[in-house]
């Protein structure tokens, strides 16, 4: 299925009948990283919808690094939504996808019945967590360059890329940037969303997040601290909960499925 927003097609899969929930990926995925939620979601009861977000898959990849703008993003999943037929949906967010899902939350509210962010907090939480989470952030200064971050991340067949990000898919992932020359506009999501100055000028605002929020945190993760997930609490004025899954990396979804898939089952009402 595909919506228009603004222009730009958004390509995106249906599985199941019954309440809408809508699963949000990241760098440098596309909507396959939900393969192990899909079913156990659809087989709950629940109607999952899961694009491939712009630039990624076969969704259209726009040229201009602020066409990935977060308000253009945020328009991206209420054109979804609105062409699949939900006006209201669980919004489950990984990575950039998270970014998005908060975003989602915090400015069109009343699209959103429970809001589920996994590694990546509130944005003023991540951008308050200190130095700690600053020295992990290191490579969104490199992806500000563009050529050299592109040319860092595939030289030696993407040796760089394996090192940095021990993606459990990495050769489908690689095989799909190349494919669908994804890689730039990916990391025009850092360029568009966290230039320099953010890191010396203080955090943008959201609104106070009123769904029901889970936070989920993994605690091998390389990228994200355990604070800036848990300091999200600050930015939810509705109920919020916290978990904590112990011996995995990045992407959880991934490495511990069933944990994941419970996590998202036992908090989201059918």
């Amino acid at each position: 299925m595909r919506a228009e927003s603004n222009g730009i097609g958004i390509d995106y899969e249906v599985t199941g009948e019954g309440r809408p929930v809508i699963l949000l990926h990241g760098f440098p995925d596309t909507g396959r990283l939900w393969r192990h939620q899909v079913p156990a979601l659809s087989e709950a009861g629940f109607k999952v919808i899961v694009p491939d977000l712009r630039g990624y898959g076969s969704s259209d990849k726009p040229d201009e690094v602020d066409a990935y703008r977060m308000h253009h993003l945020v328009a991206d999943v209420v054109a979804v939504l609105d062409d699949a037929g939900a006006p209201r949906a669980h919004v489950v967010g990984h990575d950039w996808g998270a970014a998005l899902a908060w975003a989602v939350a915090g400015g069109v509210p009343d699209r959103v019945d429970h809001l589920v962010a996994l590694s990546v907090g509130h944005p003023t939480a991540f951008r308050t967590a200190g130095f700690e989470q600053y020295a992990r952030s290191w490579y969104m200064l490199l992806f500000q360059f563009r050529g050299v971050s592109e040319t860092f991340l595939t030289a030696n067949d993407w040796t760089a890329f394996r090192k940095w990000a021990s993606h459990p898919d990495a050769d489908a992932v690689i095989s799909d940037l190349k494919r669908d020359e994804s890689l730039t506009p990916g990391l025009n999501y850092y360029r568009a969303n966290v230039p320099p100055e953010l890191f010396v000028g203080g955090a943008t605002s959201l609104p106070a997040i009123p769904a029901p929020t889970m936070g989920v945190w993994s605690s091998g993760d390389f990228a994200l601290t355990e604070t800036q997930m848990k300091d999200s609490e600050q930015y939810v004025s509705g109920p919020w909960r916290y978990e904590r899954v112990e011996g995995v990396g990045h992407w959880m979804q991934l490495e511990a499925p069933d944990e994941v898939n419970r996590l998202l089952l036992d908090f989201l009402p059918a």
